[in-house]
């Protein structure tokens, strides 16, 4: 179903919701509410939702959509493709102004991420599937109409003596750290919401652990990047691969890594 029909639309979604989501941070009237599992929502997350879903409809009124901000579509039926979609993913970092929340959309099929864009706004990168299979990376003005310039896009080959490790800015815990350490690590950074992914697909980072909460429309766009770019998505428990349509939609523990990282013992 992946086609470069289907990259332009998502990528096109994705850089209008962002210009939503801008024109409230800029503006600086960011308020948040909670919402009923005390996660933030605010006027950006809506707005985004709105674009995104609004165009999908549109473009695919076939192929369902499953969106954070629409909680009766949660347990939709999750046999067939669908979309995932994460409008404002990092909605703590755009609250506190801190600029590396992003847009995320994938579509799912037979379990898999298999396209995906994520659009981080404030810090100007986009990364995103196409339709040959492999990901890329845009620069450029983000021009909905008009693809910027493009680069490909993989994961490095780790050094296993000398890891460069990603984890969450806002989620990290004693867990986190404690497994980070039975690695030889060189290099440390902390990064908000899915651009952790996106870090590991360019080659930026080796590996990303993550012991704690996360739902599907979380993960499902940065790991349909890092697929793409030669990386893998695995449980934590197990190493089997994440898969997408869980009852419930919430995540397992789950390790995101280029190939060719030595694994600890589980």
């Amino acid at each position: 179903m992946r086609d470069a029909a289907m990259s332009a639309v998502l990528r096109r979604l994705a850089i209008e919701a962002g210009r939503a989501i801008m024109a409230i941070y800029e503006s600086g009237a960011i308020e948040a509410r909670a919402k009923a599992d005390d996660s933030p929502v605010t006027a950006a997350d809506l707005a985004a939702d709105a674009v995104i879903c609004d165009g999908l409809s549109v473009a695919y009124r076939d192929i369902p959509v499953v969106t954070e901000e629409r909680a009766e579509g949660h347990g939709a039926d999750a046999t067939g493709a669908h979309f995932l979609v994460d409008p404002l993913d990092g909605t703590r970092e755009f609250v506190e102004r801190r600029g590396d929340f992003t847009v995320n959309i994938a579509l799912i099929e037979d379990g898999v991420p298999t396209a995906g864009v994520v659009y981080a706004p404030a810090v100007g990168r986009l990364f995103r599937t196409d339709a040959g299979g492999g990901a890329v990376e845009e620069t450029g003005a983000f021009d909905p109409g008009h693809e910027g310039p493009l680069r490909r896009i993989a994961v490095a080959a780790p050094d296993n003596g000398a890891l460069r490790v990603v984890a969450s800015k806002s989620h990290r815990d004693a867990a986190t750290d404690a497994y980070i350490a039975r690695y030889a690590v060189a290099d440390f950074k902390s990064a908000g919401s899915s651009l952790k992914f996106c870090l590991v697909a360019t080659g930026e980072a080796d590996l990303y652990p993550r012991l704690g909460r996360t739902m599907e429309w979380d993960t499902a766009a940065g790991d349909a990047v890092l697929r793409a770019a030669g990386g893998r998505v695995i449980r934590f428990d197990d190493h089997a691969p994440l898969i997408y349509g869980k009852a419930g939609r919430a995540n397992p523990f789950f390790i995101a890594h280029a190939d060719g990282v030595a694994l600890a013992a589980r």
